[in-house]
């Protein structure tokens, strides 16, 4: 296989903070390889526009600290259309590039993959690499995506300064994280902040499920013994009902129970942390898994490697012949981009087993957050 000689780098989809860190790596690895490195900005949209340009040692260095994109990004729906893809190749054609690594989520990697089609590619030669980076931490095959940490980070600072004023006032705080179609973040925030409900969508239950499911831990904790009566719920803005809609029907619930659960004293309150998660400098580990994706991501370009995805830690359920360990890092590796996609897919529609975990660990925790 040839190896690639003139690579451009673009971040699509919804920021995540490491992405700079994966930028900054795959530009300096890839020049100490010999190869020449371009920036796209503002993801697929930039490079249908041409607005690339080569990135030298001096652009790179210092953005390793920042959150967001020093590329931008940008959506770009037109993408799944064959002619606008055939727009997009004949570009990197004209400026000689012949390998590509996509930053992004699960819509980035799709166009990664739609991108070097053999079948549209025709005699033109284009190599890609994806690496995973959302903070939904919703893609398949890897253990953790480049902004989950720092993102997780976000919500657990958050939770504990809220935590303090519902413990002064004995209230309840219903606290919505991202997570679109994915609930991981608020699954694993809800145990690291200690909170009482955690609600994500993989559970699929109606609203008024959910609504009995908030009042019968909110009066649960009132009738219990602890010194302490405050109520964190943490709530995954995937989960259908809005949140303003949540309140106020858990708080025409509980005066339908009165007197019994002193609904007059319990105080219902909403934040909404919003984008506030996906901003923010990155932490140590998005700093770390950033560059070593992007590292192995490069090498595995200048190798002439193309339609993978490097992972962190790849789940134990993948099979062999889709994956293969990089001898540059142990703990990356380079599962095959389809297979990553079809996973992706059966994760978020709950037939994936690791999602089905999940919802099952879960279910058995729910009881001991009451303890």
């Amino acid at each position: 296989m040839a190896g690639c000689k003139r690579i451009a780098i673009l971040t699509s989809g919804g920021d995540a903070p490491g992405m700079n860190a994966a930028v900054r790596a795959g530009a300096l690895v890839g020049m100490s390889l010999g190869m020449e490195v371009f920036g796209v900005e503002r993801g697929y949209r930039g490079l249908l526009e041409d607005a690339m340009s080569q990135l030298m040692p001096t652009d790179v260095t210092s953005i390793l600290r920042e959150g967001g994109t020093m590329l931008g990004s940008a959506r770009c729906k037109e993408f799944h259309q064959k002619e606008v893809r055939d727009k997009a190749r004949a570009i990197l054609a004209k400026r000689g590039i012949d390998g590509l690594m996509v930053i992004g989520g699960n819509g980035s990697l799709t166009g990664a993959l739609h991108l070097a089609n053999p079948d549209e590619l025709g005699s033109q030669q284009l190599k890609v690499i994806g690496l995973p980076a959302s903070i939904d931490n919703d893609l398949g095959y890897t253990k953790l995506c480049i902004g989950v940490d720092t993102a997780m980070n976000t919500i657990v600072e958050a939770c504990d300064k809220i935590a303090d004023t519902a413990t002064a006032h004995d209230r309840t705080f219903i606290v919505e994280v991202m997570g679109r179609d994915c609930g991981y973040l608020a699954m694993t925030s809800a145990i690291a902040v200690g909170a009482d409900l955690a609600l994500f969508p993989e559970a699929g239950k109606p609203p008024e499920k959910i609504v009995e499911q908030i009042v019968n831990t909110i009066v649960t904790i009132r009738k219990g013994n602890r010194k302490q009566r405050r109520v964190l719920i943490i709530k995954a803005e995937g989960v259908a009902i809005p949140v303003d809609q949540l309140k106020t029907m858990v708080d025409a619930r509980l005066k339908e129970i009165a007197p019994s659960s002193e609904p007059a004293s319990i105080e219902t309150r909403v934040t909404v942390l919003g984008h506030i998660v996906r901003g923010g400098r990155p932490s140590a580990m998005d700093r770390l898994l950033g560059s070593r994706l992007a590292n192995v991501a490069v090498r595995a370009l200048h190798a002439g490697v193309s339609h993978k995805m490097t992972a962190w830690m790849a789940t134990p359920d993948l099979p062999e012949e889709l994956a293969a360990r990089s001898k540059y890092d142990p703990y990356v590796w380079l599962i095959d981009l389809q297979a990553v996609l079809t996973e992706t897919d059966n994760l978020l529609s709950g037939k994936s087993p690791l999602s089905r975990w999940r919802v099952g660990a879960f279910d058995e925790i729910e009881d001991a957050l009451l303890l």
